[in-house]
């Protein structure tokens, strides 16, 4: 199973992540997101249990449980969303009608 974690203070690794669902079951992965140009935590995370009896028991014991000063939220990770790029309106076609070689983007 797949878990969500939430509201993590900005001092929390993958190695205090690993160590927190530790007492619940194994843990298959534990890995706290961070930006990907400044390197900082962006405050959640996700940690993949193979036992989802023991994964269940650590949602339902650790959601909004104190840890490292926060009040976290943790539940079912939701499967990802491939998100596209066209904002509904076309995406990345506002060069469309425009021309052709060095146009300048004049009609």
């Amino acid at each position: 199973m797949n878990i969500y974690i939430s509201n993590l203070s900005y001092g929390v690794n993958d190695a205090d992540l690993q160590q927190l669902f530790a007492e619940y079951g194994e843990i298959t992965s534990a890995k706290v997101i961070t930006d990907k140009y400044t390197g900082k935590s962006r405050g959640f995370g996700f940690v993949e249990m193979p036992d989802d009896e023991a994964a269940q028991k650590a949602i339902d014991e650790l959601n909004q449980a104190e840890f490292d000063g926060k009040v976290i939220s943790v539940n079912v990770a939701k499967p990802k969303v491939e998100r596209s790029n066209n904002y509904g309106n076309g995406g990345n076609n506002r060069d469309r009608g425009r021309g052709g070689y060095n146009s300048g983007g004049r009609y």
